[in-house]
């Protein structure tokens, strides 16, 4: 990232897809960030994740289950013993899951447990890690990744507004509604925690050919990252609160 620098991140989800592409990506910088917190459920099955760590010495492979709270409070432990006084400067909350259910399909408990991996983990997650955030954010001014973030992984599919413009989302009810959730998050965060000096947006990384995007995504995951990466480097106060995607665009909420 470019000066000021951002020194530390720590992105949820990183075992595949957005989540594998952003450690790569991020580790690949010129300059890169000083730590970058790869977090998985399951790191001892994360093969490319565990070759990056090797390859990478800023790269830190930790266990992470964004639903379970003692998961959590064992990894906010762990990197604050890395980082210490200088606490965190980005946390990109990645970790999602999605569950095709039409109206017709949809179940009251694919509901609640989208919910609970999509939204609630995500505001867990990023109040476990605010005293680090708050930290990090004392040592410097502005806003942006270079001070303190919270970036919130959404999706286009989120957006109210583009309901009847994208048809094709009627079939993830759980994915979409939970998303769109995750954004009222983002817009409570940014306002609350602005005088903090800590930035936070919600982003749509692009359709892009995951486990969970599908092969009719248009987008390799590789060809997405750098425009992400440019968007992080470039957000400042005015981003804050927003809604952008892969290219730096607001998208309507």
């Amino acid at each position: 990232m470019a000066q000021p620098r951002c020194r530390s991140v720590l992105i949820t989800g990183c075992s595949r897809g957005i989540g594998l592409g952003l450690v790569r990506g991020l580790a690949a910088a010129s300059p890169p960030p000083d730590l970058v917190f790869a977090t998985c459920r399951y790191p001892e099955k994360a093969q490319e994740l565990q070759q990056l760590s090797k390859q990478y010495s800023n790269i830190k492979l930790l266990q992470l289950d964004v639903v379970c709270e003692n998961s959590i409070k064992k990894v906010v432990k762990e990197v604050e013993e890395i980082v210490g006084d200088k606490g965190l400067n980005c946390l990109i909350n990645n970790a999602g899951i999605n569950v095709i259910a039409s109206l017709e399909e949809v179940t009251a408990e694919t509901m609640l447990t989208t919910y609970e991996t999509n939204t609630v983990a995500q505001l867990m997650v990023t109040k476990a890690f605010l005293p680090l955030l708050r930290k990090a954010a004392q040592l410097s001014t502005g806003m942006g990744c270079h001070r303190a973030a919270i970036i919130n992984m959404s999706s286009l599919a989120a957006s109210m507004q583009l309901v009847q413009a994208n048809e094709m989302f009627l079939k993830v009810y759980p994915y979409r509604i939970a998303k769109t959730a995750l954004n009222m998050i983002t817009r409570c965060l940014a306002a609350d925690l602005k005088s903090d000096g800590i930035l936070c947006i919600s982003l749509h990384p692009g359709w892009l050919q995951t486990d969970m995007g599908g092969n009719m995504a248009p987008m390799q995951v590789q060809e997405a990252i750098p425009g992400i990466l440019s968007v992080l480097d470039r957000l400042g106060e005015k981003e804050n609160g927003s809604f952008l995607d892969w290219q730096g665009e607001t998208l309507p909420w």
